[in-house]
Order: C-alpha cells, then structure tokens, then sequence
C-alpha cells in the first residue's frame, strides 16, 4: 500500500485540482453582429471592439 511521504497542503492539491475543471476559454458573442469572437479581441466579422468601429472590413466578392 502507498505511503505519502510529506504532507501536501491544501494549495498545492486545490492548484492540481483546478487543472481538471479548466474548461479552456470561452467563446463570446459579438453585441452588434451576434458572431461568434473571443472576449477582449477585435470581432472579426464586423470589426467593431467595446462599441467601437476599429477595423474596416472588406467583403470580397469572389
């Protein structure tokens, strides 16, 4: 049967455990154009990042 050798403290097993529930970054929906983008970046489809125009987008009809 396994012994444990020391004590492992409590934040050691919460930081081992924490790595289990990561869930990986969560996908947001852009307020203007309901596209899926990542928090705190530029949305790609319509350029638009905290209310503001900051990126020209231009469609190619191709």
């Amino acid at each position: 049967m396994a012994v444990q050798q020391s004590k492992v403290s409590k934040r050691k097993v919460r930081i081992r455990k924490a790595a289990n529930r990561y869930r990986g970054v969560q996908v947001n929906h852009c307020a203007s154009c309901g596209a899926a983008c990542l928090p705190h970046h530029v949305c790609k489809k319509c350029g638009i990042y905290d209310g503001r125009q900051v990126l020209t987008i231009h469609q190619d009809n191709a």
